[in-house]
C-alpha cells in the first residue's frame, strides 16, 4: 500500500510515513513527522494531522 498526501493520522496512532503533517482544524500548525514516530497532540489536544508533503 503505497501513502499518499491527504492520508490522516490521529494523536497515538505511529506516523505511517516521513512528511510534513498539517493538523486539520483551527487552530493548525505543520511539523515533520518521521515514520515510526508516535502522532503527537497540539494544544494538549488529540487531533487529527494530514499529510501534505512526502520527506
Amino acid at each position: 500500500m503505497t501513502t499518499q498526501v491527504g492520508t490522516t493520522a490521529r494523536t497515538g496512532e505511529r506516523c505511517p510515513v516521513s512528511g510534513v503533517w498539517k493538523v486539520l482544524g483551527t487552530p493548525s500548525t505543520t511539523a515533520p513527522i518521521a515514520k515510526g514516530n508516535v502522532m503527537p497532540p497540539y494544544g494538549d489536544q488529540a487531533v487529527t494531522w494530514q499529510l501534505i508533503r512526502l520527506a
